[in-house]
């Protein structure tokens, strides 16, 4: 059998607490596999043939490739999956040359709908309550403005809404974007009959979540805390669940 390995592919940042973060969420997973952490931009020397070939260098002959991002909907997805050599989930231009490597990839999907990001979410809408019954939860996401990859969002925003609102007992659950711009809109909207809790579909704190968000909510009553998917234990219990789901899989041809 061949030897298997796993590369969590990140964003970046400039920040070096964003990249810190990421390095303890990796740090934490649970897995009998090598695992590297490869940055798509702005992390120098830490890049995604530099996690490549780390892997490569201690056997890996079939890399498990988990992209750490909120939505499928990113257009992030089709480059980085271009980059690897595999097929985009969608048909969206991404104008990258692939990486020279031997390994077989196995690409996972981003965090999405799943369970344990609606758990995190319900987390954060919770902290924020003092009597659900009365309160609505606006999700706050990027979005997208292709078509194919803003589907791709409302999707997974609505299955996360229809969770959280099983969860926590929520007057409602809904959500709103950057791209197409609707958040002020629809927080107008529900800020007259509830009491709007506002939660940010981020992986960590930074420019949207600190300036963007409280700037286009600027003179609506709403409740925020900004805080994001992490420092959150689950995204470590998400990228574990992952990688040992894909390795359960029938091995790359």
């Amino acid at each position: 059998m061949k030897k298997r390995g796993a590369l969590v592919i990140a964003h970046g940042s400039s920040k070096s607490e964003w990249v810190a973060m990421v390095d303890d969420a990796v740090e934490r997973v649970d897995l009998e596999v090598p695992v590297a952490v490869g940055f798509l931009e702005m992390v120098e020397g830490r890049g995604i043939p530099d996690a490549i070939r780390s892997l490569e260098e201690q056997g890996v002959e079939e890399i498990v490739a988990v992209p750490l991002f909120v939505s499928s909907g990113s257009g992030h997805i089709a480059e980085i999956a271009r980059m690897l050599g595999v097929e985009p989930p969608h048909p969206v231009e991404a104008d990258v040359p692939p990486i020279e490597f031997n390994a077989r990839v196995r690409f996972c999907r981003p965090m999405d709908d799943h369970p344990f990001i609606a758990r995190i979410l319900t987390e954060r809408a919770k902290e924020l309550s003092a009597d659900p019954q009365d309160e609505w939860v606006l999700l706050v996401g990027h979005g997208n403005e292709t078509p194919v990859l803003r589907k791709e969002w409302e999707r997974a925003m609505d299955r996360l809404a229809g969770q959280i609102q099983r969860a926590g007992g929520f007057a409602g659950v809904s959500s709103a974007t950057f791209h197409p711009d609707n958040l002020r809109e629809r927080a107008e909207d529900l800020a007259r009959d509830y009491r709007l809790l506002v939660v940010p579909l981020f992986l960590s704190e930074g420019y949207f979540t600190r300036k963007v968000i409280p700037s286009r909510l600027e003179g609506i009553p709403y409740v925020y805390s900004g805080h994001t998917y992490l420092p959150h234990p689950l995204v470590s219990e998400w990228i574990t669940t992952s990688v040992r789901e894909a390795l359960e899989e029938q091995p790359v041809a």
